[in-house]
């Protein structure tokens, strides 16, 4: 299973709640939204933030920004109608909440199909419980219109019963075993939350491990975060310069036996490797 690239560097949450927030997404420079209807929105407000989140998705405003819904959890009282609802609107994903095994993955892809969701809508599955991280394998290959996995570090850590700490040591062996059944699979996957917005430093210093670490974005709580996600996520000036010398060099030397660039040997691995980083580049620059 292989999903294609599309820029998720920054994937901002939007109470679905807040018409007024919902108008000013269409201008913010964010590569995906989640239009929430889970976390963000009080029990009393849910069935008019349900009809204003699909009414955003359906309504084509907001350019090249991937729209995704986050329903309510399985087992609520919301989530049925949620699902129904967002599958009838056909954003490009939904997001659903603590999915902790791969037969809720099929049972929630086979509720999409019966609900009329197009292909095009595909799956975000929420990973936030220790249950969900030792079944990550499994679940990222349970069904073909699952693309993304969302990781709930706040949720993690509360299971966990672990502190929020610079570096995050509580939960980077549940962060690399859910990046590798990602990778694994061939499907997306992108970063929890940073919670102080006030804390640029702070912010900065975890979106660079999160890169790092090999996600492709990071989810964000706050408009103010974007810039400096996407500039995090995004390759600089001297990784695209590295890496169009090293095609270019494997390029000019195919036959010659050794390749080198910049007095190091070039092997298929580092080509694919400087091909992902031109295509990213590419790709946010697009448009």
């Amino acid at each position: 299973m292989t999903t294609a690239y599309r820029p998720r560097r920054s994937v901002l949450y939007m109470p679905s709640s807040n018409e007024r927030a919902l108008e000013k997404a269409k201008a913010l420079g964010c590569d995906a939204l989640i239009l929430d209807l889970e976390d963000a929105v009080a029990p009393d407000a849910k069935p008019a933030a349900r009809d204003n989140a699909c009414a955003a998705a359906k309504s084509g405003e907001y350019g090249r920004r991937e729209i995704t819904i986050r329903v309510n959890g399985i087992g609520t009282e919301w989530h049925e109608a949620d699902l129904a609802a967002a599958s009838a609107a056909g954003p490009d994903g939904i997001v659903v909440p603590k999915v902790n095994s791969p037969k809720e993955v099929r049972q929630l892809a086979e509720a999409m199909r019966d609900f009329g969701a197009p292909e095009t809508t595909k799956l975000w599955a929420m990973i936030e419980t220790p249950e969900a991280i030792f079944e990550a394998d499994k679940i990222a290959r349970a069904d073909e219109r699952l693309a993304c996995f969302v990781i709930g570090t706040n949720d993690l850590v509360k299971e966990l019963q672990a502190l929020h700490v610079p570096g995050r040591a509580p939960v980077l062996t549940s962060l690399s075993m859910a990046l590798l059944a990602a990778r694994r699979a061939g499907i997306a996957i992108v970063d929890g939350v940073y919670n102080d917005v006030k804390d640029a430093e702070g912010f900065a210093a975890e979106c660079r491990q999160g890169r790092e670490m090999g996600f492709d974005g990071k989810t964000l709580i706050h408009p103010g975060q974007i810039d400096a996600c996407n500039a995090a996520f995004s390759p600089s000036e001297s990784e695209i310069e590295e890496a169009e010398g090293i095609v270019a060099a494997w390029r000019d030397g195919a036959g010659t036996g050794v390749v080198t660039y910049n007095g190091k040997m070039i092997e298929r691995l580092h080509v694919d490797i400087a091909e992902r980083v031109l295509a990213v580049h590419e790709a946010v620059t697009a448009g």
